[in-house]
């Protein structure tokens, strides 16, 4: 199950650190301010998702490579096009005559169109970008418990928009079985999940036919986690958001300005309360979080802000 984490403060920009149950890394999302988020955090983490490289979801971007190079590993940077000369600008305004070259690896992966993906590769001390390869498809950023998908939206730029996806998983019921742990419950998983009905699964020196076991096991879906930044409120973006995450269990999603303030939002390309929790509404969204407020609003118009997402979405009118 993923858990998910605002780093960023009350008037700091967005930040959100994703993390996974039983799964040693982090995962960053946007590059806002985030007073919260630790060295330690940063040094852990495995990706970086960015939607789009406005200064309010890039600032802290600097932040970040002062603490992961050094860490010599290689790092993933997801963003929408133009993102990898975004990151070699910001690296090359510093100075590094004085850092080895297997002090990190940036694995940049840029998104030109929702089925097609450069990816670039860039270390120091030279920091200069090579071209890998181009990959097809939506899926941004894979690991062996869970892929990373996107979709493209309209933020009077192209702004990338990201679903987590735990893969499912075999369980099984020991203590209704009558044995013991051991060997035998991955091998009687292995024969499951590859259909050997037949195989000879041994416990307790006895032997059973794999298939007369099968009824221990089940499978737990895996979890599912969507992160929509900024994004105009129109019709293709609503349609974009409703197919790529209807029904996800958890979402943050933009609300960046009240009803009231919605003729700004259509002037700057952004989303308002009641429009937000709509689109979550529609795509069937098990939980849906508003984020990313403009800084035109003070705390007690935040709470005003967050009240009309959550009337509108629990309503039966919306």
């Amino acid at each position: 199950m993923f858990t998910s984490e605002i780093k960023s403060k009350t008037g700091e920009d967005i930040s959100i650190l994703v993390k996974l149950d039983n799964h040693p890394w982090s995962y960053i999302c946007e590059c806002g301010d985030a007073s919260n988020l630790t060295i330690k955090e940063i040094q852990n983490t495995n990706a970086i998702f960015i939607s789009h490289t406005h200064i309010d979801h890039f600032i802290n971007f600097d932040t970040v490579i002062r603490h992961q190079v050094g860490i010599q590993r290689r790092v993933t940077i997801c963003g929408p096009k133009g993102i990898a000369n975004q990151v070699q600008s910001k690296i090359k305004g510093y100075t590094w005559n004085l850092v080895d070259k297997d002090a990190i690896t940036y694995e940049i992966r840029e998104v030109l169109s929702d089925d097609k993906i450069v990816v670039y590769e860039i270390e120091p001390p030279v920091w200069e970008l090579k071209e890998i390869c181009t990959l097809s498809g939506n899926t941004i950023f894979e690991e062996k418990s869970f892929v990373v998908t996107s979709t493209l939206l309209d933020h009077k730029t192209p702004t990338l928009a990201y679903k987590f996806k735990e893969n499912s998983t075999t369980k099984i019921d020991i203590a209704s079985s009558g044995f013991s742990g051991g060997k035998w419950v991955k091998e009687l998983k292995d024969a499951f999940e590859n259909n050997l009905d037949n195989q000879i699964i041994t416990i307790e020196n006895k032997e059973y036919p794999a298939q007369e076991l099968f009824h221990l096991l089940h499978i737990q879906k895996g979890d599912t986690l969507g992160i929509i930044l900024d994004h105009s409120a129109n019709t293709e973006n609503h349609l974009k958001i409703k197919e790529h995450f209807s029904n996800t269990r958890k979402v943050f999603i933009e609300s960046f300005y009240k009803d009231e303030d919605k003729e700004l939002a259509v002037i700057h390309y952004h989303s308002y309360a009641s429009m937000s929790a709509k689109v979550m509404k529609d795509s069937s969204v098990k939980e849906a979080i508003p984020v990313h407020f403009s800084r035109k609003y003070n705390e007690n118009e935040i709470e005003e802000l967050i009240t009309e997402f959550n009337l509108a979405l629990n309503s039966s009118n919306v």
